[in-house]
């Protein structure tokens, strides 16, 4: 009889068992709730045979909707129901809770928020969340400028397990633990917004007072169960981008912090904000026990670019027929960009043609939030009819996108609007499969 296969909660514990024990392999977690981006996962963690690991951040799944318009469970229907038409099975998804505290109520009282943070983290669990990431680094309205102190952030991340921990006891019997992760040296959500130096790297010593502050908080709420069951730990490696410029990983720098870990819990470290790093640099810090990365902006980085291309071939090809209507997909995303700046302003700066090369190239990538307009999504929709029903020619694609002109000719890639533009995803999927030892079964 065959044993029963490990689920996505198992198969994670593994990796970082491997990985605490000197073995290249880590995880990589898609931050996206992009339709063409969980597709090209989804595609990605079938051919590797490896796991999907999805996670939601507080502002884009909330109980409100978030920006994403979807609630938890709503978010972990999409993902499931997506992955099982793909042909992946459910033990094999996993799904996750980023930065899950009051970041998106940070504007009210410290008590209001957490109350809205422990109803998101609830929701979060009762829809079958296995992965918290406990985060209440941010600074609410009733708390100083310059954020809570360590202590209290521990406190507050300590509430937020007591509520997850009694979401879980209402599940049914048999269903996989919770686990965690945590820390106080928290990238913002999303990305940084300026420029200049590289960030400075966590010290080894704050790893250890760290773990105290959170240990000491975890006994104090009564969840001292939960402690054994936290996997990862959020620190800055000195790994960032901004937008226009990338920090990349200095594995010297990091030296002391990745001989920091503790024997007990056996975790790993989490890294933020690793988008736009090289091959190198990503299995460099696997190797140096940061095996969970994390990885957003650069997936709907490179959906933009294939829409782009492929609006530019649209232009080339289709122009001069007509009654053709072309797509106006740039200009369509741009205006909804300046109706609601609500998204861009405090992290672009500069003269109207500096914001407006901003607004549609930054490594920042913005423009991610804008996809859902109405507007947008009608001028997508007219691209993808336009160049469905006319293929472009194959000097075109040569021209705009030569990875998938490659893969076409080579007869791994239909000449197909969303297959070109999964293509350019699953480039970015793959370096992060390699940096993590997931190689293609051959």
């Amino acid at each position: 009889m065959d044993p029963q296969p490990k689920n996505a909660n198992q198969r994670l514990q593994e990796t970082i068992h491997r990985n605490r024990r000197g073995e290249k392999v880590g995880v990589y977690a898609v931050c996206s709730a992009h339709p063409s981006v969980i597709t090209a996962a989804i595609r990605q963690a079938v051919e590797d045979e490896s796991v999907l690991h999805v996670e939601s951040t507080s502002s884009q799944v909330n109980q409100f909707g978030g920006y994403a318009g979807q609630t938890p469970s709503q978010f972990a229907e999409y993902i499931h129901s997506t992955a099982q038409r793909a042909g992946l099975p459910p033990e094999r998804v996993l799904l996750g809770g980023d930065h899950l505290g009051p970041y998106p109520w940070r504007e009210q009282p410290s008590a209001v928020a957490m109350d809205k943070a422990c109803e998101l983290v609830r929701g979060c669990v009762h829809a079958g969340y296995n992965k918290i990431h406990l985060d209440a680094s941010m600074a609410c309205a009733d708390d100083d400028k310059s954020g809570p102190n360590e202590g209290t952030v521990a406190q507050r991340a300590a509430i937020l397990c007591h509520a997850a921990e009694s979401a879980f006891d209402k599940l049914p019997p048999g269903s996989p633990p919770l686990l965690y992760v945590i820390g106080t040296e928290v990238p913002a959500p999303g990305g940084e917004s300026a420029a200049g130096t590289p960030p400075a790297v966590s010290s080894a010593s704050h790893v250890h007072d760290t773990l105290e502050l959170f240990r000491a908080a975890f006994a104090e709420q009564n969840v001292t169960a939960a402690w054994e069951r936290v996997i990862g730990m959020v620190v800055q490696p000195g790994v960032e981008f901004g937008e226009n410029v990338i920090f990349d990983y200095d594995r010297r720098k990091a030296r002391s912090l990745s001989s920091a870990l503790p024997e007990i819990p056996a975790l790993v470290y989490e890294a933020h904000s690793t988008d736009y790093q090289q091959l190198t640099a990503l299995a460099q810090m696997v190797e140096d026990h940061f095996a969970i990365l994390k990885v957003g902006p650069w997936l709907t980085f490179a959906f933009r670019e294939a829409v782009f291309a492929l609006s530019a071939i649209e232009r080339e090809w289709l122009a001069q027929r007509k009654g053709v209507r072309l797509s106006q997909v740039r200009e369509a995303l741009d205006a909804a960009m300046l109706r609601n700046r609500v998204y861009w302003r405090s992290y672009y700066q500069g003269n109207e043609d500096e914001l407006h090369l901003a607004r549609m190239y930054s490594y920042s990538d913005r423009c991610r939030y804008y996809w859902v307009d109405a507007t947008v999504q009608q001028e997508l929709a007219q691209l993808r009819t336009s160049l469905d029903a006319s293929p472009p020619p194959l000097t075109l694609l040569s021209q705009y996108l030569p990875m998938q002109y490659e893969a076409i000719r080579s007869g791994c890639l239909r000449l197909n609007v969303e297959d070109m533009i999964q293509e350019n995803i699953r480039a970015v999927l793959r370096v992060y499969a390699a940096a993590c030892g997931l190689k293609k079964k051959n």
